[in-house]
């Protein structure tokens, strides 16, 4: 596995750079927090009862792009990639079967997807589709700024955890 490189956004760049680096950042970051792990690794909760492991983390993270850009954003209909009606949380339920490729490879294709979808959109355009929380639509600029916040939360989930696994910290 190769080193992530993060890059902090120029202090002085303009509210979508900054914006689509900070996202970047994080994302680098949940990357960088997963790298030199076995699949057995990455599939281990973090501390009983807890089911949360960094796979689970980079499986969900895969939906949540999913859903913010494809689904609320572009307004389309993408189906979940790892949870149903039967496991409505089955993206933090990786099985022995489940592999790191297979997690990294959808949320890497869900990341490309939403730089594209994006890169349609101004800042304060708004949705073409609804989230499931709210019927209101939501701009581009609150869909970064929630995102840069969703990353950021799990982001520190992944401190833990891969603490736990084998006492690696640091930002």
């Amino acid at each position: 596995m190769t080193t992530t490189e993060r890059r902090t956004p120029a202090p002085a760049a303009d509210e979508r750079t900054m914006l689509e680096g900070w996202l970047d950042y994080h994302r680098h970051t949940l990357a960088h927090k997963c790298e030199g792990l076995t699949d057995a690794q990455l599939r281990t909760a973090s501390v009983p009862p807890s089911e949360l492991s960094l796979m689970g983390l980079v499986r969900h993270m895969a939906e949540v792009e999913r859903h913010w850009f494809r689904r609320v954003l572009a307004g389309e209909d993408a189906g979940p990639l790892y949870y149903g009606d039967e496991d409505p949380d089955g993206e933090f339920h990786p099985t022995e079967a489940d592999t790191w490729q297979e997690a990294y490879t959808a949320w890497q294709g869900e990341i490309a997807v939403a730089r594209r979808t994006a890169a349609g959109f101004v800042l304060d355009d708004v949705s073409r589709g609804k989230s499931r929380f709210t019927e209101e639509p939501y701009s581009l600029r609150w869909i970064y700024t929630h995102m840069i916040e969703e990353y950021a939360r799990h982001n520190g989930h992944a401190d833990l955890v891969r603490e736990r696994l084998d006492g690696a910290t640091g930002e």
